[in-house]
């Protein structure tokens, strides 16, 4: 899989913040809620698994995770990941594949995933080559697709995770709509609120629009100079963007760091934020 794009730019992340401090706050002033099932992506942790993946597994549970989301699998078998998961009381409900990988090896990949217990496969990233307009923006959307119905006769759901490339206007139009409203409905999207909104796009407006369609979010924090921090530590509003959990159908909250300088620190901390938190 392509390794994360890390650049961050200060303007960006400025113009995306805007966008949280709007009054949008759809429930009753005396409902309240929180997140049950604080999910983690692996990726942030990924030095630890490469060094030793049941140790890491097992304190990621000791936090008090209990959904994690995979990006490699460290040379484990299907069954091993799986019974290292149920053994320590996780589940994985999804997994971030290369799309190639899945039109290459789709059996494999597929066989793979239901052992584990994946229903959603996410690609994670469009190569530059891949979306230099917007008419190669619907090229690759048309490979979702087919995936995407290939995922739906296996019994399991193709996704695409953002970062902010797809909020940079192309020939007057931004790329992310483009994608949404070329991908089948049965398309679902996992949003990462820190790259959404360095890219100055609005989470709101995309609830709004496309109303159930983000059954999964990246939760990670931005600081005012636009750096990525552990979350609660940094200035994204999460509980007003969760009071809108039910509209926009979020099911999954997978905290992430891409760098963090600590990453047993970075994930209790964020976890302990989230558990508290309450929208």
């Amino acid at each position: 899989m392509t390794t994360r794009r890390e650049a961050i730019t200060t303007l960006g992340a400025a113009a995306g913040l805007v966008g949280l401090r709007a009054p949008y706050n759809l429930h009753p002033a005396s409902f309240t809620s929180s997140i049950t099932s604080v999910g983690i992506q692996l990726y942030t942790v990924r030095s630890e698994m490469r060094s030793d993946v049941d140790r890491t597994l097992a304190r990621v549970a000791e936090i008090g995770y209990k959904e994690v989301e995979f990006w490699r699998y460290y040379d484990r078998s299907a069954s091993e990941i799986r019974t290292l998961l149920d053994d320590l009381g996780l589940t994985s409900p999804a997994v971030h594949v290369g799309l190639e990988q899945l039109e290459t090896e789709w059996e494999a990949t597929v066989d793979f995933a239901a052992t584990v217990g994946h229903r959603y496969l996410v690609v994670a990233y469009v190569d530059l080559e891949d979306r230099g307009d917007l008419d190669q923006y619907r090229r690759i959307v048309d490979r979702f697709n087919q995936v995407s119905e290939r995922a739906q006769a296996a019994g399991m759901v193709f996704g695409y995770h953002n970062h902010d490339f797809e909020f940079e206007a192309v020939d007057g139009q931004i790329p992310f709509d483009v994608m949404l409203e070329h991908a089948d409905p049965a398309i679902q999207f996992e949003m990462d609120l820190f790259w959404i909104i360095q890219g100055g796009g609005d989470p709101f407006d995309y609830f709004r629009r496309y109303p159930g369609r983000f059954p999964m979010v990246h939760v990670k924090d931005m600081a005012s100079d636009g750096s990525m921090v552990d979350v609660g530590a940094g200035e994204i509003d999460f509980a007003k963007i969760f009071a809108q959990s039910g509209q926009a159908g979020i099911q999954h909250y997978f905290v992430e760091h891409d760098n963090p300088s600590s990453p047993f620190g970075s994930i209790r901390a964020s976890y302990d934020y989230l558990r508290e938190l309450e929208f």
